[in-house]
């Protein structure tokens, strides 16, 4: 009882701990934001209008921005600005609050790096299970892990394109990821491209973790007793290997984010890498700031709930040994 208590004790302040660094970072990035669109050269409000802006109308934009106050106060305005979520109006669609803007951009690429995280373990896990098994020939269970090494190697940018015009323009199986009224099913095809390497990441380190627990006693006893091979390693095997599988999940959580972005971008699909482009494009700078520290919060986040995972289920992690 006193044992399991201090396991709980020790986890909360490893949770603890995390929170903490968490919001240290979201502050360190909400702080390089500020300063970087006020150091970049030039004046800021004549960046939003133009060129041929009139006297009073880059006054009136600088008293908007607060650019006529101290540099401490403008900061101190833009950090309660974030804790409230009040960062003023968009510039280019008055009467819009900025961080409404980034709540509707930040929903669909919540969605769509929540749903590829399930996809990319399911499928990694589901691959390493097969090459694993008994019931897979050598050469198939190499041809397995090739296929592993070669999605993981794969950059994002160079496949996607490809699958999507095989699949959505030549052969019409699925629609078009940026297609806004494609649906359901165009954020599971959008997904499924995003979750490719974190499956292949995935499916490499759960292969090699299996490998090393298929020679332990335990799962030699299990095999002997006559249950069914795929039983066998789904009881028993796998969730002696579930460690390092959340390890590799949270690790790459920061890449599918990135990734997430890019995919936006590349497919024109709304979310928070489009908006951060459209935003920088217009000098929308309320709409910028809120959009980068939401994709730095969100990142933090999943990497967090990711740690969290972890420590939950690894022992290890609570007791600070690797």
């Amino acid at each position: 009882m006193h044992r399991k208590a201090g396991n709980l004790v020790r986890a909360g302040r490893v949770l603890l701990a995390g929170i903490a660094e968490s919001l240290a970072v979201v502050l360190a990035l909400a702080s390089l934001v500020f300063l970087a669109l006020r150091a970049l050269p030039g004046d800021p409000a004549r960046l939003v209008l133009g060129d041929e802006a009139s006297v009073m109308d880059l006054a009136r934009v600088r008293a908007q921005l607060h650019l006529d106050e101290p540099l401490l106060v403008q900061y101190g305005r833009f950090i309660r600005g974030l804790c409230v979520l009040d960062l003023g109006d968009s510039f280019r669609r008055p009467g819009t609050a900025a961080m409404a803007r980034v709540a509707s951009a930040l929903v669909p690429t919540a969605q769509l790096a929540a749903l590829s995280v399930s996809i990319g373990a399911v499928v990694g896990i589901g691959a390493a299970v097969a090459a694993s098994g008994p019931w897979f020939l050598p050469r198939a269970r190499v041809g397995v892990e090739r296929l592993l090494v070669a999605v993981a190697a794969a950059p994002l940018v160079a496949f996607a394109p490809a699958i999507t015009w095989l699949l959505a323009v030549r052969l019409r199986i699925v629609p078009l990821p940026g297609d806004p009224e494609a649906g359901a099913g165009g954020l599971l095809f959008a997904s499924a491209l995003l979750a490719a390497p974190l499956a292949a990441h995935v499916g490499r380190v759960a292969r090699a973790a299996l490998s090393e627990v298929s020679r332990d006693p335990f799962l030699t006893v299990a095999i002997a007793k006559g249950g069914p091979p795929l039983r066998v390693w789904l009881v028993h095997a796998l969730p002696a290997v579930v460690g390092p599988i959340v390890t590799v999940v949270a690790a790459q959580l920061g890449a599918l984010l990135g990734g997430a972005v890019v995919l936006e971008r590349l497919f024109e699909r709304w979310g928070l890498g489009m908006l951060i482009l459209e935003a920088y494009s217009t000098r929308d700078l309320p709409v910028l700031e809120g959009a980068v520290v939401a994709a730095g919060l969100l990142f933090v986040g999943v990497q967090g709930l990711g740690g969290a995972l972890h420590v939950w289920i690894d022992p290890r992690a609570r007791s600070g040994r690797w």
